[in-house]
C-alpha cells in the first residue's frame, strides 16, 4: 500500500518551487498535485494521456476543447488525451489532484 497526506504533498510541492508535483507513478497511471494561485495563468499544453482532475480546493473555470465550466472543491473533470485545456479566472487558490493514464511522460 502507498498512502499520502495532502498537507505533506503540498509542503513538498511548495518546497520544490513548482506548480506540479508527481507523487505516484505506476504501470497504468501517475498521480500528481497541481496548484495555481488566484489570478495566475495556467500554461499547460495538451497531454498525450487521458487526465482526470479532482479539485481539492479553490475556485476557477476550466475550458476543455470548446466547453467551459466552473469548478470548485469536489469537482471532477475528465480531459481526453490531446485535447487543449486550461484553468482560468482562478478566483481562489486552486489545488487539483491529477490522474494520468497511462502515466505521464
Amino acid at each position: 500500500m502507498k498512502a499520502f497526506r495532502l498537507d505533506e504533498l503540498e509542503a513538498e510541492r511548495a518546497a520544490n518551487d513548482g506548480a506540479y508535483l508527481q507523487f505516484l507513478r505506476e504501470r497504468n497511471m501517475s498521480v500528481g498535485l497541481y496548484a495555481l494561485d488566484a489570478g495566475q495563468t495556467d500554461s499547460q499544453r495538451p497531454h498525450g494521456q487521458d487526465e482526470l482532475y479532482f479539485v481539492v480546493s479553490g475556485r476557477a473555470s476550466i475550458t476543455v476543447g470548446e466547453e467551459t465550466t466552473t469548478v470548485a472543491r469536489g469537482s471532477v473533470v475528465y480531459v481526453p488525451a490531446g485535447v487543449p485545456h486550461k484553468f482560468h479566472h482562478i478566483t481562489e487558490d486552486l489545488k487539483v489532484m491529477v490522474v494520468f493514464s497511462p502515466p505521464e511522460g
